[in-house]
């Protein structure tokens, strides 16, 4: 009797304990899937993120703001004032790029987008060939004047480029438009369908 209880509670802990792994590996796969985009030039990594540390922060900056155009531009000018060092390995978190104080293209254009997340502010990250920026959707009333935009299937959004100090909403397009390896939304990490790309007034 004992013999058989031990066996199938062995039989159950171990099916219990399958199940627990299979469940964690699947997991972390999605994980994974979430957090990796490949494309033509390799894999890019997403590290943004929506902690109270960065939502506190964003709120912070723009405290003096009453428009989008504010809020945006007072963000970029925080980020384009961190040092710009590469980053050999893999892209910091928002939170590990601020305490360092230096960061890539990656590191820089994961805490804008994540800081302007904060803020409900329609951003997508753009990759070209070795490089990264961000797009924003403003409304055109508060530009100082007209810039040219980045239009997706006919809708214009605004260069923002982390790395350029000082740089301000509307920056330009440095890459041809077949360059565009692909527009992605940053908390779903999924790829934009395009069927159309302008670069124009």
């Amino acid at each position: 009797m004992n013999s058989r209880f031990a066996q199938t509670f062995s039989k159950l802990v171990l099916g219990i304990s399958a199940f627990t792994f299979i469940y964690i590996f699947i997991k972390d796969i999605g994980i994974i899937n979430r957090r990796h985009i490949s494309t033509d030039d390799g894999v890019y990594i997403n590290s943004t993120s929506d902690s109270p540390y960065i939502d506190k922060l964003a709120h912070e900056l723009t405290r003096h703001c009453n428009n989008d155009y504010c809020r945006v531009q007072t963000i970029l000018n925080y980020i384009t004032n961190i040092p710009y060092k590469i980053n050999n390995f893999q892209a910091h978190s928002p939170q590990k790029t601020i305490q360092m104080n230096f960061g890539d293209c990656d590191d820089k254009s994961n805490l804008l987008i994540s800081l302007l997340h904060e803020l409900n502010i329609e951003s997508y990250f753009v990759l070209v060939p070795k490089h990264i920026f961000v797009i924003v959707a403003l409304n055109e009333i508060h530009l100082k004047h007209l810039k040219k935009g980045l239009y997706i299937n006919g809708k214009k959004f605004y260069i923002l480029e982390s790395t350029a100090k000082n740089s301000s909403i509307g920056f330009p397009l440095q890459y041809k438009l077949s360059e565009i390896k692909a527009i992605i939304e940053p908390f779903e990490n999924k790829k934009i369908d395009i069927s159309k790309l302008e670069w124009k007034l």
